[in-house]
């Protein structure tokens, strides 16, 4: 706690330093049994119990209840990992009504980069690193507020650097409070680029030359195979008419990755956004998980997912929304959409419903589709090449949740640094090659 203290003792730096550390004793998953902010329910009573919800006949009950563990994210113990081994916080404080009114506010930037070795010493017997970076911002009464997380790599794997398989443990926590307007991007790109071309199979049979290389052995030997990427964003909405905005991107190489997102909505008219977007591809095994909390009366939210997944790789979506019977008047939306690449990959996709009020508007949905063939052949009627018109409706597909993203962030699209060029760069390398094999609206290339 000292390391939040200032010198001034006055009440104000005191609750200050007491809030920023109830909020970072928080676990997600319901181990912190105690909402964020009191919900109202009725005249005069108060929600403050997060395993009584909806109680008696629908609360989950005690974390460790089965019921309760069928409803988590499995996140908590990386978060109580993260909270022990965390060596500082990121603290993003944003004063009650700074850039009220502002759509689009300077955003603060929190620049997550590695190298191969991640700093140690030639000959080191660490075979792998872990780092576990933890993020918390507060957005006050009536402010509006910008929080961008970005992780990159400083240098490519195959450096010459003596490389060190990495696990990257993330938890950031995000609080909202009353009329205060937060939108938060997080873009995953570490881990480099995967190996194209690992669906194909000319190199199973006896046809295939001595002199070539099989994508697939290329795309084993790749160290950043080795990495995993875990994050866990827990996000609270404890204001009247707060609101809340994320679009959360995944670009990276890394072997294995896990993003799982939870927004509680503790306040009347408080809002939730999500955006998202992950591609995968070579032999990468990606999961997002996301969890939308309706706690009070007359909250809304939507959500859209996309992922794109080509190689021989595979990516999972499960979505939750969860409607208390203290959330009436609730109205969400949830759609997932997913484009498979090749035939090799695969591809689960779980938005669910879980609704316990009765005065409601809720809807959910999800498709798994191949890049359309009547819009394929529009373009190349067009005189567009195959190649070319297939990355214009990939990034076609993306480019709704990179819009989401602040614009100082995004960059000017014609520099190769801005993030539609880098985006791009890595569509081009999950490209599908050649003819389709069968034709179809839904058959993979």
């Amino acid at each position: 706690s000292d390391d939040f203290a200032t010198d001034d003792s006055s009440s104000s730096s005191s609750e200050l330093r007491e809030e920023i550390i109830t909020c970072l004793n928080r676990l997600p998953d319901g181990f912190t049994d105690e909402l964020a902010a009191e919900v109202p329910s009725g005249d005069t009573d108060h929600l403050t119990s997060l395993k009584s919800l909806s109680g008696p006949d629908h609360n989950v009950g005690e974390p460790i209840s089965q019921f309760a563990i069928n409803n988590q994210q499995g996140t908590a113990c990386f978060a109580a990992l993260n909270s022990v081994r965390a060596g500082a916080v990121a603290l993003m404080d944003v004063a009650p009504g700074t850039d009220g009114g502002i759509d689009e506010p300077k955003p603060t930037l929190i620049i997550n980069a590695q190298t191969s070795n991640m700093g140690c010493t030639a000959g080191a017997a660490a075979t792998g690193v872990a780092c576990h970076p933890r993020v918390l911002a507060i957005a006050g009464e009536g402010c509006s507020a910008s929080l961008v997380q970005s992780y990159i790599d400083l240098d490519d794997d195959d450096d010459g650097k003596e490389f060190k398989a990495k696990l990257n443990n993330g938890f950031t926590q995000v609080f909202v409070k009353g009329s205060a307007n937060m939108t938060h991007a997080y873009l995953e790109e570490t881990g480099g680029i995967v190996t194209s071309g690992v669906e194909h199979t000319d190199f199973d049979g006896d046809d295939a030359s001595s002199d070539d290389v099989d994508p697939r052995e290329v795309e084993a030997k790749r160290p950043a195979l080795r990495n995993t990427h875990l994050e866990t964003i827990d996000v609270h909405v404890t204001g009247d008419d707060g609101r809340y905005k994320a679009a959360i991107m995944g670009l990276g190489g890394n072997g294995r990755s896990r993003v799982a997102l939870t927004a509680s909505l503790l306040r009347p008219g408080s809002h939730a956004s999500l955006n998202g977007f992950i591609l995968a591809g070579g032999t990468q095994r990606t999961e997002t998980k996301t969890n939308i909390h309706h706690i009070a009366q007359g909250t809304t939210s939507e959500q859209t997912q996309r992922n794109m997944v080509g190689g021989r790789a595979t990516s999972s979506f499960r979505g939750r929304i969860r409607v208390e019977q203290s959330a009436q008047q609730t109205d969400s939306d949830q759609l997932s959409r997913t484009i498979l690449l090749s035939d090799k990959s695969r591809v689960w996709t779980v938005p669910s419903l879980e609704i316990i009020a009765d005065d409601v508007k809720c809807t959910h949905g999800a498709t798994v589709s191949d890049l359309s063939e009547e819009e394929l052949f529009y373009l190349r009627s067009r005189g567009v090449d195959r190649e070319t018109a297939r990355n214009m409706l990939m990034y076609a597909f993306v480019d709704e949740v990179g819009q989401a993203v602040p614009s100082s962030v995004r960059g000017d699209d014609d520099l190769d640094s801005s993030l539609k060029r880098r985006c791009i760069k890595r569509l081009q390398n999950v490209v599908p090659q050649g003819e389709r094999a069968a034709r179809g609206e839904f058959q993979s290339v």
